[in-house]
This record gives structure tokens, C-alpha cells and sequence, in this order.
């Protein structure tokens, strides 16, 4: 193969690699990272302590038990007066060991249940039961002796997660991404061996290739933080923007520390590269066969001293 003809095909190739650096990425972390429910749970527990999270668990959780109060008992006149003891008690309630108990066991029955839907054949829509919570909550206010509170009611409402019509769509795209989230990050390991493998200089290509890297973390890194504001802004008026904010952050945070490593470590290895091109040693001359040796140095002369 001429070198012309290898150097054409390595620049192909790692300019492929390096393309497919930010969608493999999000695709093995979206397939391995989201999509274990193992995983999924370690990652939304340090949430239970995020003021801005349990804020919008005490104001959803809080108004959802007045409104099964409200069609339960005629409680409207002292509505206002309960409504501060309610926020109140679902607040001391979110700082307990109960609750991160809670938020745990929530996050994994959404999980398996979104993980149910998605993996099989069911077109009913995905719901979440938040009764245990309720009754929780309830035993709370009990124990704080909170005016009519052992008459709240504890039914088992379906919290709706997926709605029936999407699920088809989500389906389709939660396969490819199980396919993609595995081979094209092999993919683009082998078409990076495969290019410094041909090219003719090949430290040239390893510079190339890191250098290629480092900016599709820089690119991934970018589009996380346009993806967090296009999010918050599509949000409903309902949904507060530091509580999502934050979910946002915990699930993207292993996505965002690959990013910065591919960005560290392929311009760490782009230096390297340069280093090693100012620095390496000289090379011996090789002596051609048959070709004369230097001469014998001249005897020096006889000196003054010496006569």
C-alpha cells in the first residue's frame, strides 16, 4: 500500500473515531448508567438532602393531602389553619431516616416499573403508588397531634409516570439505545487502532486522535450544559426549577466527569506527543557496507620537548 494511500485511510478512520467520541459516550451511559436500576437508586439517594428536592416534596406531597382531605371531609373552613401543620409535619418528615427510606424504595419501584414498560409488551401507562408515603406522613402528624389528622385518608393512588401513547416511541428508542450504547464505543476504539495503526507517521496520528478526543469531551461537555437550560426552560409552570435543576445534575454528573476525563486525558496525550517529538534522543549513523572507515588519525609529530 502506498503511504499515500495508508495516510488517506487514517485520516479517515480516526476522524471517524473522534466523531463518534460524544454520541458513544452518552449512548454506553444512558444504556449502563440510566438504564440499572442498581445504579439509578445510588444516584438519586443523595438527593433525599438536596433542600431545593425536599422543598418540592413538602409543597406536592403536602397539597396532595389536603385535596384528599378536601373530598374526604368538609375541612374548607379551617383549611388555611391546617395547611401550615401539614407543610410543617411533611417538612420534619423529610429529614428523618423514614424518609430517605422512602425516597429510595420510590425511586426503585419508578425505576423497575419505567424498566417493566419499556422492556416488554405492555401498553397499559406506567403509574407509581405514593400510599405508603401518605401513611407516613399521616403517623407524623398523628404523633404531632395535628387537628383531624387520623381521619386523612390512605388510598392507593396511581401517580401516572408514562402515558399509554408514548410508550411505543420510548420503546423503539430505549432498544437502539441498548444497541448503540454498546457498539459504538467499540466502534470507535477500533477505528482508532485501525488509523495509527496505518498511518505512516504514527505519532502524528496517536497527537491526531487524542487531539480528536479531547474536543469531542469539550463538545459533550458543552452540550450538557445547553441540554440543562433548553430542560429547565420546557418545564411546566408547576414543576420548580432548583428541585429539577438538581435531578438534572445527579443523573447527568457521571455523563459530565467522562466528558472531563476525555477532555483531560487527550490533551494530556496530545502533549505527550509533542514532547516526545522535540525530545527524543538523536539516532546513531549507521555505517553502509563496504563503504570505507575513516582514516587513521596522523601520528603527531615530534615536538620540542620530545627532540
Amino acid at each position: 500500500m502506498s503511504p499515500r494511500l495508508r495516510s488517506t485511510l487514517s485520516a479517515v478512520l480516526i476522524a471517524l473515531s473522534c466523531l463518534l467520541v460524544p454520541f458513544g459516550a452518552p449512548a454506553a451511559w444512558a444504556a449502563y448508567g440510566l438504564a440499572d436500576t442498581g445504579r439509578y437508586v445510588t444516584t438519586m439517594a443523595p438527593l433525599a438532602a438536596d433542600p431545593a428536592v425536599r422543598e418540592a416534596v413538602v409543597d406536592t406531597l403536602g397539597d396532595g393531602i389536603l385535596r384528599a382531605v378536601d373530598e374526604h371531609l368538609d375541612v374548607r373552613p379551617v383549611r388555611g389553619s391546617v395547611r401550615p401543620f401539614v407543610h410543617d409535619a411533611v417538612r420534619s418528615f423529610t429529614h428523618t431516616r423514614a424518609f430517605r427510606l422512602a425516597w429510595d424504595t420510590g425511586n426503585q419501584v419508578t425505576h423497575d416499573a419505567v424498566l417493566h414498560a419499556l422492556r416488554g409488551q405492555d401498553e397499559r401507562p406506567v403509574t407509581v403508588d405514593l400510599a405508603p408515603v401518605t401513611a407516613q406522613v399521616k403517623r407524623q402528624l398523628t404523633r404531632d397531634h395535628v387537628p383531624l389528622a387520623a381521619r386523612i385518608p390512605v388510598e392507593h393512588t396511581a401517580v401516572p409516570v408514562l402515558a399509554a401513547d408514548r410508550l411505543a416511541t420510548l420503546r423503539t428508542g430505549f432498544h437502539a439505545l441498548e444497541v448503540a450504547g454498546l457498539w459504538l464505543p467499540v466502534a470507535a476504539v477500533a477505528f482508532a487502532a485501525g488509523g495509527i495503526a496505518l498511518a505512516v507517521h504514527r505519532r502524528r496520528a496517536v497527537a491526531a486522535t487524542a487531539l480528536g478526543t479531547a474536543l469531542g469531551g469539550a463538545l459533550l461537555v458543552l452540550a450538557l450544559d445547553v441540554g440543562r437550560g433548553l430542560t429547565l426552560a420546557d418545564l411546566p409552570a408547576g414543576v420548580p426549577h432548583p428541585a429539577a435543576g438538581a435531578v438534572y445534575d445527579a443523573l447527568t454528573g457521571t455523563l459530565r466527569s467522562a466528558a472531563w476525563l476525555l477532555l483531560g486525558l487527550g490533551l494530556a496525550v496530545t502533549l505527550i506527543a509533542w514532547l516526545t517529538r522535540y525530545l527524543r534522543p538523536p539516532r546513531p549513523v549507521r555505517r553502509r557496507r563496504g563503504s570505507p572507515g575513516p582514516a587513521p588519525a596522523a601520528a603527531p609529530g615530534p615536538n620540542r620537548a620530545r627532540a
